[in-house]
């Protein structure tokens, strides 16, 4: 993880994006405002922990573009609308969008809509966390005992493996020694777990 979690905001009427701000950093949140979704992306790390609360209508990039651009790097967002278009609502949630509220905020709406993303964003980092070190474990491993990794998760016994790969049980038990000292494993079921992390 790098560092504390940021809200981003992105709304063109600035008296509201300066309210929003002052209101969140009132309840503890580290915020960096913007008046555009240009701005935004020009200082927007995807590597930095953190949330965007972003306004639907601004002009050049508006929010629905912005959402297919922060999609691709895994930022998770929420929707602020002075419109309340109910069908552009519904279509930004089904695209990923935590919350989608209509000004006057609801304050309540607002901070829980924020915990979630906020919430969501660490998960997803976690996990691609979990992930990049199963995939260090795993390329730790020989072409051999990655075989023999693959061949016990898929639930297959040592005299199975021996017969699948044409070595002797024995070297078998060998391989899945070292396959799992190197990988800091005791049980078949720790193996199937990191098998899962595999899985990004």
């Amino acid at each position: 993880m790098s560092g504390p979690s940021f809200v981003y905001l992105v709304d063109d009427d600035i008296s509201f994006l300066r309210a929003l701000e002052r209101f969140l950093r009132s309840k503890g949140y580290d915020c960096l405002a913007f008046a555009s979704a240009e701005e935004f992306l020009a200082a927007h790390d995807p590597n930095q922990p953190g949330c965007a609360v972003i306004d639907l209508t601004m002009p050049g990039i508006d929010g629905m573009q912005l959402q297919n651009l922060l999609k691709r790097v895994g930022r998770p967002l929420l929707f602020v609308s002075g419109n309340g278009d109910l069908p552009i609502g519904v279509l930004a949630m089904k695209q990923g969008a935590v919350d989608f509220l209509t000004k006057p905020i609801n304050e309540n709406a607002l901070l829980s809509a924020v915990d979630e993303a906020l919430q969501r964003d660490l998960a997803a980092r976690t996990d691609r966390q979990k992930h990049n070190h199963a995939v260090l474990k795993i390329t730790s491993l020989t072409l051999r005992e990655r075989q023999v990794f693959d061949l016990v998760v898929a639930g297959r016994l040592n005299k199975q493996i021996a017969h699948d790969l044409e070595i002797s049980e024995k070297t078998v038990k060998l391989h899945r020694g070292r396959m799992m000292t190197k990988l800091g494993v005791r049980s078949v079921t720790d193996l199937v777990r990191l098998q899962e992390m595999l899985t990004p």
